[in-house]
């Protein structure tokens, strides 16, 4: 028996992947609503959506190549509170930074902001920024007294 995935199932395949299963798996998934049978409107039906996936997927690259080469071009400073030997008191997480970035105007959401250590050093620290799948932003973050 031949059946679309219509989501995600362990071990099996992923949304829209076609499958030879045996019968009674089969119908198990299609009752389940994880699955229906190949048809010619089926397969036809996957095709469109696989089609505008395509295309929303190609808009937001766009889209996030576009915002990435306005993020490379900024930087953000942060006034921290030293003591003796120019030791940062506390440090600057990506929440901090995710809301620096809202204020200048850019919706970047904390999660997407890649920081190995929250940044407690005087100076200037590059920041990733995953925009989408596999387009990185990276940005100058300054820590000054």
């Amino acid at each position: 028996m031949k059946i679309i995935l219509l989501k995600d199932v362990k071990k099996q395949g992923k949304a829209g992947d076609i499958l030879d299963v045996k019968t009674g798996y089969g119908n198990f998934l299609i009752n389940k609503k994880d699955a229906v049978l190949v048809t010619q409107n089926s397969v036809n039906k996957l095709n469109k959506e696989n089609e505008e996936r395509h295309v929303e997927e190609q808009k937001a690259v766009k889209k996030s190549e576009g915002l990435k080469d306005k993020l490379e071009k900024i930087n953000i400073s942060f006034t921290v509170k030293t003591g003796n030997q120019d030791k940062v008191f506390g440090s600057i997480s990506s929440k901090q930074i995710s809301d620096e970035l809202k204020h200048q105007g850019y919706d970047i959401d904390k999660k997407q902001i890649k920081l190995n250590n929250p940044l407690s050093v005087l100076g200037f620290h590059n920041v990733d920024i995953e925009l989408y799948k596999n387009i990185i932003a990276t940005i100058k973050v300054e820590l000054k007294k």
